[in-house]
């Protein structure tokens, strides 16, 4: 058990301790150096570029620089750059169309660092001056363009700027990759509120338009049908007594049939007028004649 538990300290001493403190001084006296995955390490010297690797891995500065690798961490310096692709947004350029129409355009590009040396060196602020030269380009290339133009054909204001670009950011060490108009807008406020004013009175004109042409479209309908059954209904009223007249007159061939016919409408007058009907039994005229006066008399006393 002793044994073990010495194994284990030195084993902890060692791998937690001592290795890390070892490559710590390696790493002080500049032996070697871990560059990662889209990184780029810049040595210099005295003012001079004695190495650059970009390539990931593990390095051993001494077959990179010789006998200037103790002395760089020392004397000179490490740059460590990161050349992973960036991207930027600038948002509301301002910009005039030929019309004279304030707008502001929005502008999204991509970079990467494609020199190290020149990124360091040849700008002081090479991600500002990059901005600065697509938003001048913006202006330049893109003012004084026909409205329609400027709001519908982005793709092609993307490549104009791009084009104008690049050259520029190269030589900066800086790699412009894709360039895209994402925004177009109207920077002026009370423009907007006419704008948008006009586009309401429109949409009411073109409503109220609908709806007027649907009403004259159902007055239409309803008027073509009104005439067809006014056509129909006059026709139906003028063949009506044909039929009745045909009918009556085949009746009127069989007497017996004729006399029945005209006495159930007889009885229907009847009934249909709501009188007063009184039944007097066969040969009582003396009755017949006092309800007679009965009825007259009720009639005079009514007016």
């Amino acid at each position: 058990m002793t044994n073990f538990f010495a194994g284990a300290l030195g084993t902890f001493l060692g791998m937690f301790i001592l290795v890390p403190l070892f490559l710590g001084i390696v790493r002080l006296f500049g032996l070697y150096t871990i560059v990662e995955e889209r990184q780029c390490k810049v040595y210099m010297l005295f003012g001079k570029v004695v190495a650059v690797i970009d390539e990931p891995g593990l390095h051993i500065l001494i077959f990179k620089m010789g006998v200037k690798a103790p002395l760089v961490n020392f004397l000179g310096r490490c740059h460590t750059l990161d050349l992973r692709l960036d991207q930027e947004y600038l948002r509301s350029t301002a910009v005039n169309s030929e019309e004279g129409a304030p707008m502001g355009i929005g502008i999204w590009y991509e970079m990467v660092v494609s020199d190290p040396v020149a990124y360091l060196f040849k700008n002081a602020d090479p991600r500002g001056s990059l901005a600065a030269n697509v938003g001048n380009s913006t202006v330049r290339c893109l003012s004084n363009m026909k409205l329609a133009d400027m709001l519908q054909n982005r793709h092609p204001m993307s490549q104009t700027v791009r084009t104008e670009v690049s050259p520029q950011s190269e030589d900066w060490g800086y790699h412009l990759g894709s360039v895209y108009i994402r925004k177009v807008h109207f920077r002026d406020t009370g423009m907007i509120k006419q704008i948008e004013e006009k586009v309401v009175n429109r949409l009411r004109q073109v409503t109220s338009a609908i709806k007027q042409d649907g009403t004259n479209q159902v007055n239409i309908i309803a008027s073509t049908a009104e005439q067809q059954a006014a056509v129909e209904f006059a026709r139906a009223a003028a063949m009506r007594p044909q039929i009745v007249g045909l009918a009556l007159k085949k009746i009127s061939q069989d007497p017996d049939i004729s006399r029945a016919l005209f006495k159930v409408l007889e009885t229907q007058n009847l009934i249909a007028g709501e009188a007063a009907i009184t039944l007097i039994p066969q040969n009582c005229n003396l009755l017949g004649e006092l309800m007679a006066t009965s009825q007259t008399t009720k009639a005079g006393a009514a007016k």
